[in-house]
């Protein structure tokens, strides 16, 4: 059976299981402000009503199904900002562009250039430099340089390797600082070319470095630019494939091909990891020529669909993700069960939470960790899961950390401070999702989704966000994508802070606003509270966390609500352009769903199966008789199911299993599981869907 909805009907009143009920006291008085305990060495993980997530849109009933039980389960598309989907489609390059004879290699310039993104501006004209005086000073006039320190390992051991890569002339050794600490990288010519040296034997001394501190007495440099042609747009723009990867891992195995740092790629929006995913990826002054070689040896990873832009990508720059999720192992009372809970999904949407991912899956959840931040308890922080995620993070960050923890002993602060800005906002921002959480189920609970009452904040029917709904093509059948994408940001620009109202019993009269327009808002010094007892639960919160949501108790501007202007997100979300097939299978190791790399297997073979041939693994690889298995599949119609007596749809104990093949798309800040979670009205947890794929 095969379903489609392009337009979403209103919402109808639904019931709703009890909630439990916990109400908490507010302390008096700052002084008696909650302090948050030691983190437990090992915690459980996380659950659904850990965080908020405690009720469904509709009362239906849901039924089994496995999520992710295989990664190509789980298909996820970018929607850029023109509303286009984001495909891998070709291999080709920009147009007058050539694939580089070395296969990748680069000359000098190129070189140069990739030196600059791993090491910085001043070492790259250091090197620079030094490349110049070897050219036109002869080998007799030229002295080793001395790169910035660098007290990462890793990372020395990465330059290292892009010398012997791309210098093939040069050396390079390691130097220590006088003070036993610190390291940085030596360069000078091979053995075999003279290099001047002054009356002591030593290299040169250039700009004063005799009181530097380097027992070589070695010099810093200044900064410095690259050229670039006049035509090409600076960055390049391409499409990022990956299978079984997150966003971070796949850019870093790229860069590091590249000898640049992660953080030269620019990109809107991290994506799954279990999961086969493709989005827009953007890069400073990398020629296409040198991405497109790193195909043949990349893993699970590919790049194509390339053209040179003038601006990078930055987070939150795409309209949102389209999804195609295949629900395996499907067990319902019924084929009306299924067909129920999808068109309940359709007409009643899911409550718009922040998924588990959110909260991350450290020892210590993001939002406790955001909430010491808030606090001001920098200790709490600096040794709950901030530690974990910076053993994850790009090693020069880490070295900042330990290097400012050293100089600045016991100063958890001032360490907190060396993590990207990104990152430190990540915790507090969750602490405001895990306040959300709570107050969308309390609304719900309490005065359900059929209506709007009086106190709920609304968007402004005169909003200029409102009228600003775009509409996007989709490219394979020509229909319009629903405007709802870009109604449900996560944080809303600051004209758009004034366009949400209380809404009063004037409004409620004219029937002015539905349940589609409520929002709730993540606290901020511009954001407005519901003007009913919603309201209530956020403070409520707040105060047994020892926080003050009106005033900062220090002055750490990225550690406080008051500083952030806040926003606003809608309390239920409908899927967008929603389809549906009930397909059935029988060799669960065979993909469902092509992605595009099958895609371009059948319209480039010659292309794919080159890059299949130096043993990149892909669904196609790995999973053999992808296009056998669909043509034996047939599709379910009312006609030809047949249950067997006394066993459900799906039941294990047939040989033909059932699965759900959905596709749907949705705003950047909302989450895939939580439809998921509505459909089945089960838990989304990873420990519960391993107990379904076992």
């Amino acid at each position: 059976m095969r379903g489609r909805h392009l337009l979403s009907p209103l919402l109808s009143p639904l019931s709703y299981p009890k909630p439990p009920s916990s109400r908490l006291a507010p302390r008096r008085g700052a002084s008696h402000r909650a302090v948050a305990p030691p983190p437990a060495a090992h915690r459980a993980p996380l659950s659904e009503p850990d965080v908020g997530i405690s009720r469904f849109a509709s009362a239906l009933p849901g039924f089994r199904g496995a999520l992710k039980q295989r990664y190509s389960d789980f298909v996820v598309h970018e929607v850029a900002l023109d509303g286009s989907l984001v495909r891998l489609t070709s291999f080709d390059l920009p147009d007058g562009e050539c694939v580089d004879a070395k296969e990748g290699g680069m000359d000098e310039a190129q070189a140069l250039e990739s030196f600059r993104l791993l090491c910085g501006d001043a070492d790259c004209e250091a090197l620079r430099g030094f490349l110049e005086r070897v050219s036109e000073g002869g080998d007799s006039d030229v002295s080793p340089i001395i790169l910035s320190a660098d007290a990462d390992k890793t990372h020395r051991s990465e330059v290292h390797d892009f010398f012997k890569r791309n210098f093939e002339a040069l050396l390079t050794d390691t130097v220590e600082h006088s003070d036993g600490i610190q390291r940085c990288i030596r360069v000078r010519l091979k053995p075999g070319r003279r290099e001047r040296k002054d009356v002591d034997g030593r290299g040169r001394n250039r700009k004063g470095a005799g009181s530097s501190g380097w027992r070589d007495d070695k010099p810093f440099d200044s900064r410095g630019s690259i050229i670039w042609p006049d035509h090409l747009g600076k960055f390049i723009r391409f499409h990022l494939y990956k299978e079984n990867k997150d966003t971070q891992e796949a850019l870093g195995k790229i860069g590091k091909m590249l000898g640049l740092q992660p953080r030269s790629f620019g990109f809107a929006g991290t994506k799954d990891k279990r999961a086969v995913t493709t989005q827009q990826v953007t890069v400073f002054k990398v020629q296409a020529s040198r991405l497109v070689a790193l195909n043949s040896k990349l893993i699970g990873i590919k790049v194509g669909d390339f053209s040179y832009v003038k601006e990078g990508l930055a987070l939150g720059q795409l309209m949102g993700n389209r999804f195609t999720i295949t629900l395996r192992s499907v067990v319902a009372e019924s084929e009306d069960v299924i067909k129920a809970a999808l068109d309940g999904l359709i007409t009643n949407g899911f409550i718009n939470y922040y998924g588990l991912q959110r909260f991350g899956s450290g020892s210590v959840p993001n939002h406790q960790v955001g909430a010491a931040l808030l606090r001001g308890e920098w200790r709490n922080a600096e040794h709950g899961d901030i530690g974990t995620a910076l053993r994850n993070f790009p090693r020069y960050l880490i070295t900042e950390r330990a290097i400012r923890l050293k100089k600045y002993p016991g100063n958890y602060l001032q360490a907190l401070m060396a993590i990207p800005r990104t990152l430190r906002l990540m915790y507090v921002h969750s602490y405001q999702s895990y306040l959300w959480n709570h107050a969308a189920s309390m609304r719900v609970q309490k005065y359900g989704i059929s209506r709007v009452v009086e106190g709920d904040l609304v968007y402004k029917k005169e909003s200029p966000f409102e009228q600003g709904a775009l509409k996007a093509t989709s490219e394979d059948d020509g229909q319009t994508m629903s405007s709802e994408m870009n109604a449900c940001c996560e944080t809303l620009p600051e004209e758009m802070i004034q366009s949400v109202k209380i809404a009063d019993s004037e409004d409620l009269s004219k029937s002015l606003y539905t349940f589609e327009d409520v929002v709730l808002p993540l606290p901020g010094s511009e954001t407005l509270f519901p003007g009913n007892e919603v309201a209530g639960i956020y403070h409520e919160i707040a105060i047994k966390d020892g926080i003050n949501l009106r005033e900062s108790v220090h002055g750490v501007e990225d550690f406080s609500i008051t500083s952030m202007k806040g926003g606003y997100r809608r309390v239920i979300q409908r899927p967008i352009d929603f389809e549906w097939d009930l397909i059935t299978y029988t060799d669960e190791k065979i993909p469902l769903v092509e992605t595009d790399l099958d895609v371009l297997s059948k319209t480039k073979p010659l292309e794919v199966n080159e890059l299949l041939s130096d043993g990149i693994s892909s669904c196609t690889s790995h999973d053999s008789g992808l296009e056998a298995s669909l043509d034996a599949s047939e599709s379910i119609n009312g006609a030809s199911l047949v249950v067997a007596e006394a066993k459900s749809i799906g039941s294990s104990d047939t040989l033909e299993k059932l699965a759900i093949k959905l596709a749907f798309t949705l705003p950047a800040s909302s989450y895939a599981t939580m439809a998921i979670r509505e459909l089945m009205k089960t838990s989304t947890s990873v420990a519960h869907q391993k107990t379904l794929n076992i």
